[in-house]
């Protein structure tokens, strides 16, 4: 396992041993949730299927469901790897492990299975979506387009470049395999990672390369995304389901989820933020029983319902 680095956390704004003692507290205020902390089960579900990045094709665009908020994209030929959570747990980093949440269905691909990464979208503070030993382990020296103030939470690790960006700012990644346009746009969500830390922004993404755009709405409760549709058309939307109950002021539910990507016009849907993690009160399947239901009039739209499925979008 790779050494993981507690300074690289925001250790310092932690304050110390007292609030280590309160994790959970820490846990809950940088990523709302109700998880469970029964650790008597230890039984981690195996992702339903094992991508096999080496074998995409660089004339397409080619995605993977890997859990949670982290799905690795091949766009003509670009990697692109967003809000990677790629350990069996989340919180905290102390030296060589990681106190906090455990996940409840493996990653589906390991770290030093993953390609060489170009570009990491990464869409708020919280624990779920900013991992400090996923940001760490990643294979490559990639980009890293994050929300505002939310650099100084990266590990100390070599990137080819960092840029943070605000709601409707937008930038041009140069990578070795060709350029890809970023754009932040606005959600409903927040982005303290320690609770008092609430200058930090959060935000989704517009990726667009070869006359293709991907939407990635990070996190987000429901908001309007009509105005997004202007910088179409998406090939998929890659929108949160999940964490609804109770904290519906801060995540969507799969039938606001899927109204927000028919209203940016997104052709194909790709659910994810659920199957991962416990942090909500809502049975672990209904979130995407819930998105299978609001498309069952357009099901070839749901392109993706497992961890661990492929899908070519384009």
């Amino acid at each position: 396992m790779n050494r993981r680095t507690f300074l690289t956390t925001g250790a310092a704004g932690l304050g110390g041993l007292s609030t280590l003692l309160g994790l959970r507290a820490v846990i809950l205020s940088g990523a709302p949730a109700r998880p469970s902390w029964d650790e008597t089960d230890q039984y981690v579900r195996p992702a339903s299927a094992t991508p096999t990045p080496a074998s995409w094709p660089d004339n397409a665009i080619t995605l993977a469901w890997l859990g949670h908020a982290t799905v690795l994209i091949n766009f003509y030929g670009v990697w692109i790897l967003t809000d990677p959570a790629l350990f069996p747990r989340i919180g905290v980093d102390v030296w060589v492990t990681t106190v906090g949440m455990r996940r409840h269905t493996a990653c589906a691909l390991l770290p030093s299975q993953l390609p060489r990464i170009d570009l990491v979208l990464v869409s708020h503070a919280h624990f779920d979506h900013l991992d400090t030993a996923s940001l760490a382990a990643i294979p490559g020296r990639p980009a890293a387009v994050m929300a505002s103030h939310t650099a100084d939470l990266l590990p100390r690790r070599s990137y080819s470049s960092v840029r943070e960006l605000m709601w409707n700012d937008s930038v041009r990644i140069n990578t070795p395999r060709g350029e890809v346009d970023v754009r932040a746009i606005e959600v409903n969500h927040w982005g303290a990672r320690l609770g008092s830390d609430t200058y930090r922004g959060y935000t989704g993404y517009i990726i667009r390369r070869e006359g293709h755009a991907l939407l990635f709405g990070g996190d987000t409760a429901k908001t309007a995304f009509h105005s997004y549709r202007w910088y179409g058309p998406f090939d998929a939307a890659l929108m949160p389901i999940g964490a609804y109950d109770p904290w519906i002021d801060s995540h969507c539910t799969p039938e606001q989820s899927v109204a927000m990507a028919n209203a940016a016009g997104a052709r194909l849907f790709v659910p994810i933020h659920h199957k991962t993690f416990q942090l909500s009160d809502e049975r672990f399947a209904e979130p995407i029983e819930r998105a299978e239901a609001a498309l069952a009039a357009e099901p070839d739209r749901l392109v993706i319902r497992n961890i661990g499925d492929t899908v070519r979008v384009a």
